[in-house]
């Protein structure tokens, strides 16, 4: 469990629903309570844009590296092409914080399978609808399927449980065509409620 100060302060703009200062708020928390001394506090590595290329197009991957609010303005096809915008907003030092949060999920899977830990929680985590070349729903990195991928070099399946208001659809995409991977997603359904998907009769 951590939390990066350059997480808490990342800011998406006016009237954004995401506010990633609540993750430090949840970390003061969990000091104020003394749960950490009921746990391990570990600071991942940020992870390499190789990595986040085990799930993610390369030329995506490039493109959010290279991106930033002074130069967006001149990307205007490359930014529908990867669905960057109104939801998923080009802001400062975007790229460092995906590699902060997919970082603490590969890590967090890493030590899971070197048995250094029986759970692991990043709060800064679960950004379930990003696509392999697209940013969706607020979210720009999978890092829940670099975590997967990460736990398949040492396991022969894994149950992924998402419980969110929104369909886990980047992590069922992502694993639709393999048995190894099963997910289970709880969240609702209907009224054209974002992403439309994950209807109860779809398996």
């Amino acid at each position: 469990m951590e939390c990066h100060g350059d997480v808490g302060s990342v800011y998406f703009g006016p009237n954004h629903p995401m506010k990633p200062h609540r993750l430090c708020m949840t970390h003061h928390l969990v000091l104020a309570y003394e749960l950490h001394k009921k746990m391990e506090i570990y600071r991942p590595h940020k992870a390499y844009p190789v990595e986040l290329a085990q799930f993610h197009s390369a030329d995506y991957v490039e493109f959010l590296h290279r991106i930033t609010p002074d130069t967006q303005h001149l990307y205007s096809e490359e930014l529908m092409k990867y669905n960057l915008g109104e939801d998923c907003p080009v802001f400062e030092n975007l790229f460092e914080f995906c590699q902060i949060y997919a970082g603490g999920t590969v890590d967090a899977a890493r030590r899971l399978n070197n048995q250094l830990c029986d759970i692991a929680i990043n709060w800064a985590g679960g950004l379930h609808h990003a696509k392999k070349c697209q940013a969706s729903g607020f979210c720009y990195i999978n890092d829940l399927v670099l975590g997967i991928l990460e736990l398949l070099k040492h396991h022969a399946r894994v149950l992924y449980i998402d419980i969110d208001v929104h369909h886990g659809d980047g992590v069922e995409e992502a694993f639709y065509f393999t048995d190894r991977v099963m997910t289970v997603s709880f969240h609702k359904f209907g009224d054209m409620f974002f992403p439309g998907t994950g209807d109860v009769k779809v398996i």
